[in-house]
């Protein structure tokens, strides 16, 4: 089977299955495992990336007011390839190339391609995604597998931090100018790290928020994980957080983990609970150390 993967979380779920062999297409966001990146790029990006995160945010406002179009795909490389298979989704128009794009694009293929479609907005739902593509590339034992490891991470996760003797205020930030909360499995994966959520709601979609309302929900532990954001880029942007907030903030790798609804949301989990309990969850071996910067925006 020949795959084309549309996102980067899909083409972790598809390494994640052993079909790396099989990857023959990915997008130009895709970066793990590193062997796809030598891999034909079959989108690109309507938006400068290079510019200021507050003018990332005016232009994916316009640009989905307008044609609703952040990324195209290139058909031309796609014909080349000739996929059986094509994994995207449609949960987040801001994060992969169009559902309707993409199905038109299947129309004039050859062979026309099965269209996979994932939107899982919890953490169940990302395990069961792993199945949705498991299945269609006629894997589904390995797919039962794959996720049965991922559960039992979760499970030693939450057996550890069960022995807390608190549960700290979470204010999980997905991006800074302007403020947005966490959203989908995000909360959830607080509360599973043995903290609550004080702004985001599980399942739900991230938000715009203003800081006063980051400040009256009185977080503990704020964590910084924007959306795209390596954490070199991340921390051009910390000066935006006002004076007053005076939680402890831990700033995360944001496109690698938390954004990527795929395997590494449970790794995404190890580091919260990490920075949230690092008495009960030491960091495990092959995770980054989350930055760390007490009393950041104190005036």
């Amino acid at each position: 089977m020949r795959i084309v993967s549309l996102l980067p979380s899909a083409t972790e779920i598809i390494s994640a299955l052993g079909l790396d062999d099989q990857l023959v297409g990915v997008t130009h966001e895709c970066d793990y495992p590193a062997s796809v990146q030598r891999l034909p790029r079959v989108t690109r990006t309507l938006i400068p990336t290079d510019a200021s995160s507050g003018t990332i945010d005016e232009l994916v406002r316009e640009r989905l007011q307008s044609t609703g179009a952040l990324y195209t795909l290139d058909l031309p490389a796609l014909t080349r390839l000739a996929p059986d298979l094509m994994v995207t989704q449609a949960l987040c128009e801001v994060c992969a190339v169009a559902e309707e794009e993409v199905q038109a694009a299947a129309c004039m293929l050859p062979g026309r391609p099965r269209v996979v479609n994932l939107e899982p907005t919890t953490l169940a739902e990302v395990f069961d995604a792993i199945r949705q593509v498991a299945q269609a590339a006629g894997v589904t034992a390995e797919g039962e597998q794959v996720v049965a490891r991922l559960a039992a991470r979760v499970a030693a996760v939450t057996a550890r931090v069960a022995a807390r003797l608190r549960t700290p205020r979470v204010a999980l930030l997905e991006w800074l100018d302007p403020p947005f909360c966490g959203g989908h499995w995000n909360p959830e994966l607080v509360r599973l790290a043995g903290g609550v959520e004080v702004l985001g709601r599980e399942g739900e979609r991230s938000r715009q928020v203003a800081w006063d309302e980051v400040r009256a929900a009185a977080p503990d532990v704020v964590v910084v994980s924007c959306c795209g954001y390596g954490v070199e880029r991340t921390l051009q942007d910390l000066p935006l957080i006002p004076p007053g907030l005076r939680a402890p903030v831990s700033v995360v790798n944001g496109s690698h983990y938390f954004s990527r609804p795929g395997p590494r949301l449970v790794d995404s989990l190890e580091i919260l609970a990490h920075i949230l309990h690092p008495d009960l969850q030491p960091l495990l071996p092959g995770l980054p150390a989350p930055l760390a910067y007490s009393r950041l925006a104190a005036g």
